[in-house]
C-alpha cells in the first residue's frame, strides 16, 4: 500500500518560519543602540582577516561599482574605496556612518557615498534603484523580520553578483562551545540555512563558503563574564523561566569560574584600540560566518 509522504524541505515555508524565529528571538535592532555601539568600532589600520577573506570570496572585479547594505563603520566600504571602487554605503545608524566618513576623510577617499537608510525603508525614495551597481553586499547585517524581502531587494540592486554573510551556530552572540559544555542546545542559530533555503526556493543556487574569525573578549571581573555568558545562554533557550534554564545558569557559573583566567595583556590596546580588561577565557572564541554568493541575473 502506498503511503502519503510530504518532504519537510519542500513543504516548509522557510520565510514564515524565519519570521516566527525573529518574534521568539529578541527585540529588533534599533539605530540608537548602534549609534552608541559605533564608538567602539573602528577599521583603522588594524588587520582584519574576516574582511580580507570576504573580499577574496566576493571576487569584485576592477572598476566595478558596489552597494554595501548595513555598511557599519565601513569595514568593507573603506578598503573598496581605497581600491578605487565607487561604493554606495548604506546604514540606518548615523553614528556608524559618521565614524566611516571620518575615516574616509582621513584617508582621502572620495568614491564612497554614505546613505542613511534601513532595510525596511523605501530604497527607491533614497535613490537606491534596480540594477544600480555591479555588486551588492550585506556583511553580517541582515537583521530583518522578512528574510525573503531583504534577499530579493538586495538581488534587484545588483547587475552581476550578490554576496552576504550570516551566522552559523557560532556567532558573536552565541558560542557553541560554551553552550555545549553546559548542555544547552542553541534553538535560534544557523541563520544562513534560512537564507539558503529561501534562495533555492526562488530558483537561485548560491555558493557557500565559511569564514572563521577569532575573538578575544576581556572582562573586568568573573561576574561581568558570567553576566555576558548568561545573556547568551538565555537567548539560546525558548523558555527562559524554566527549571532547565535555571540549571543551565548554575552550570554556567561553574564553567565560568573554571575557564576565566588573568589576562597578561590587561591595559594594552585590543584590536579596536580599547584597553584590554583584567580577565579573559583560557581559549580564543572562534566565530564562523557563512558566506553566500549568487548571480544577480
Amino acid at each position: 500500500m502506498t503511503q502519503n509522504f510530504t518532504p519537510l524541505l519542500s513543504a516548509t515555508d522557510w520565510n514564515e518560519e524565519w519570521k516566527r524565529l525573529q518574534i521568539a528571538r529578541r527585540k529588533a535592532d534599533n539605530s540608537e543602540y548602534w549609534d552608541k555601539r559605533s564608538k567602539t568600532f573602528s577599521t583603522k589600520d588594524a588587520p582584519n582577516a574576516y574582511v580580507d577573506r570576504f573580499l577574496e570570496l566576493a571576487r569584485i572585479e576592477p572598476g566595478e561599482t558596489v552597494f554595501d547594505m548595513g555598511c557599519g563603520t565601513g569595514a568593507l566600504s573603506v578598503p573598496l574605496g581605497e581600491e578605487g571602487h565607487k561604493v554606495v554605503a548604506a546604514d540606518f545608524s548615523q553614528g556608524m556612518l559618521d565614524a566611516m566618513e571620518a575615516e574616509l576623510r582621513e584617508k582621502g577617499v572620495t568614491t564612497v557615498f554614505p546613505k542613511l537608510m534601513s532595510w525596511e525603508d523605501d530604497w527607491e525614495a533614497h535613490g537606491v534603484r534596480e540594477g544600480m551597481t555591479d555588486v551588492a553586499l550585506a556583511s553580517r547585517s541582515i537583521a530583518v523580520s522578512d528574510m525573503k524581502a531583504a534577499l530579493m531587494r538586495l538581488t534587484s540592486v545588483a547587475r552581476r553578483r550578490v554576496c552576504i554573510t550570516l551566522s552559523t551556530g557560532s556567532s558573536p552572540r552565541m558560542d557553541e562551545r560554551i553552550l555545549a559544555d553546559i548542555g544547552v542546545k542553541n534553538q535560534f542559530g544557523n541563520d544562513f540555512l534560512y537564507a539558503f533555503n529561501i534562495l533555492v526556493g526562488e530558483g537561485i543556487m548560491p555558493e557557500v563558503a565559511y569564514i572563521k574569525s577569532a575573538r578575544s573578549d576581556t572582562f573586568d571581573s568573573v561576574d561581568e563574564a558570567y553576566d555576558d555568558f548568561s545573556r547568551m545562554t538565555l537567548d539560546a533557550m525558548a523558555d527562559k523561566e524554566s527549571p532547565e534554564a535555571a540549571a543551565a545558569l548554575d552550570r554556567l557559573r561553574t564553567w565560568t569560574d573554571a575557564h576565566l583566567v588573568a589576562n597578561p595583556d590587561a591595559g594594552n590596546p585590543d584590536k579596536k584600540g580599547l584597553p584590554q580588561k583584567a580577565f579573559k577565557l583560557d581559549y580564543p572564541r572562534i566565530v564562523t560566518w557563512a558566506f553566500l554568493a549568487w548571480d544577480a541575473r
